[in-house]
C-alpha cells in the first residue's frame, strides 16, 4: 500500500512539477499584478517587506518540491530513504538544464535548483518522520498484541 501511495502521489507530483516548468512561457506571466496584491496582503499582515517577487518565487519553487521529496523518498525501503537525496537536486538540475537548452522564454537558475532542493530534502526529512512514527507506532500496538495474547497463555503440564 505504501508503494502504491508513494507511486500515486509522486507521480501527480511530477506531472504537476513539468507542467509548471516545462510551459513554454513562465508560469507566471501575465499574472504580476496578482502576485503583486498577493505581497501586498502578506506584507500588510506581518511579512517583512524585504519579501519581495524573488523571495516568492524562491519560496514558491520550495513548496513545489516537498511533496516530491516525500513520495520519493517513500519509494524505497526505510534504511535506504536517504537515496532521496541525491535525487531531488539531479530532478531539478535536469529540469533547469532542458529549459536553458529546451525553452528559450524560460529562465533557467541556479537559485531555482537550490530552492528546489532545499523543498525536495525538507520532503525527505518529513517522511523520515513519517516512516519512523510509523514504525514506532507499528512497535506499540506489536507489543500490546503480544502482552493480551501471550498473559493468558499457560504450558501445559507435563
Amino acid at each position: 500500500m505504501r508503494l502504491l501511495i508513494a507511486a500515486t502521489g509522486l507521480g501527480l507530483c511530477l506531472a504537476l512539477v513539468l507542467l509548471v516548468t516545462m510551459s513554454p512561457t513562465p508560469i507566471d506571466q501575465g499574472y504580476e499584478s496578482a502576485i503583486e496584491r498577493v505581497l501586498s496582503v502578506l506584507h500588510r499582515n506581518g511579512v517583512p517587506g524585504w519579501f519581495g517577487y524573488r523571495w516568492f518565487e524562491f519560496s514558491a519553487n520550495i513548496v513545489l518540491f516537498v511533496p516530491v521529496g516525500y513520495f520519493l523518498s517513500l519509494l524505497f525501503p526505510a534504511r535506504f530513504l536517504w537515496i532521496a537525496l541525491p535525487l531531488v537536486p539531479a530532478l531539478s538540475a535536469t529540469i533547469e538544464t532542458l529549459q536553458f537548452f529546451v525553452l528559450p522564454a524560460r529562465f533557467a537558475t541556479v537559485n531555482d535548483v537550490i530552492a528546489n532542493t532545499i523543498g525536495g530534502w525538507g520532503g525527505v526529512v518529513a517522511a523520515a518522520i513519517t516512516v519512523a512514527a510509523v514504525h514506532i507506532r507499528d512497535r506499540r500496538v506489536l507489543q500490546k498484541w503480544r502482552e493480551r495474547n501471550v498473559v493468558g497463555v499457560r504450558e501445559p503440564a507435563a
